[in-house]
């Protein structure tokens, strides 16, 4: 293990509602995400499912530790930074408030594509077409790249390929944040863990595999980072007090709503709800950020 310098960020981040987030009444049904209209309530991945339900922030640290990843970052004008999987684009709008000097998300999910370069695209600013692990942009050519909750839904393996990537495309001295699900206590038995993957798998329909922060950090240790900053935050996505302090109070009952008159979607939150309850004093987010030697 290396030794990591902890930081703890205050003050307010940015104003993300004032760039073009989706305006309130756009999440005010579920059918919202174009093209999501035949999606199978039952056997969606989790985080499809909250999105359609009118839910923006999807990272299992909620919006405050979204923002303290990204002070931490310190995106500044001269920057060229990319983002993994932006997904509904709520953290880009936090980067693009930091006015980098470029921003590249890229996404495998061709429609969030399409809705992000309608929403964020300009100057400076482009979505593209892309896998994580194979980005396709040149190596040594960004100075950040961040991504959140998704690195979790990917074996060790996978999760590898994904930091590789991240590596190569940095420039010497730049960095990689990521907020992720992590385990807690750093010595959690083995049967508490293959339980935990086990019913998140089950509850949230994506094979998850969250790490504890000692495994995280060996992870990017491996791949040739050297960790100068963490952050952990209790994981509490479903929890009211979370929702409205995330999304507003409005917007929760407008998610509310959209949970109440779909039956499937309820059943389905509600397990996942009970399974993160269930698991909380094992369960947490945490963050990360790590530099390219």
């Amino acid at each position: 293990m290396t030794n990591t310098e902890l930081l703890e960020v205050k003050g307010p981040g940015p104003d993300w509602d004032e760039l073009q987030s989706p305006p309130a009444e756009a999440l005010a049904t579920p059918d919202h995400l174009e093209g999501q209209d035949d999606l199978d309530l039952h056997k969606a991945q989790g985080h499809l499912l909250l999105a359609l339900m009118g839910k923006r922030v999807l990272r299992p640290g909620g919006m405050e530790l979204t923002r303290c990843m990204i002070e931490a970052l310190a995106v500044g004008p001269e920057d060229q930074v990319v983002e993994l999987a932006p997904g509904l684009g709520t953290t880009a709008a936090l980067a693009l408030a930091c006015m980098p000097l470029t921003y590249t998300g890229v996404d495998h999910d061709p429609r969030m594509v399409d809705q992000l370069r309608a929403r964020l695209e300009g100057p400076g600013r482009r979505f593209l077409l892309g896998h994580a692990a194979h980005t396709g942009l040149p190596g040594s050519s960004v100075d950040k790249v961040y991504g959140e909750a998704m690195l979790t839904m990917h074996a060790d393996h996978r999760k590898r390929e994904i930091i590789r990537e991240a590596y190569r495309i940095l420039k010497p001295g730049g960095s990689y944040a990521i907020h992720e699900l992590g385990l807690t206590p750093p010595a959690i038995t083995a049967t508490d863990k293959a339980t935990i993957h086990r019913e998140l798998a089950q509850a949230i329909r994506v094979n998850a595999r969250p790490l504890t922060a000692a495994e995280w950090e060996e992870l990017l240790v491996q791949e040739g980072f050297r960790v100068r900053w963490q952050h952990a935050a209790a994981m509490r996505l479903l929890e009211p007090g979370r929702m409205i302090a995330d999304e507003g109070l409005l917007r929760t009952l407008r998610i509310a709503w959209n949970i109440v008159r779909l039956p499937a979607a309820r059943g389905r939150i509600l397990t996942m709800r009970r399974v993160f309850r269930k698991h909380r004093k094992h369960i947490n987010a945490v963050a990360f950020i790590a530099v390219k030697a």
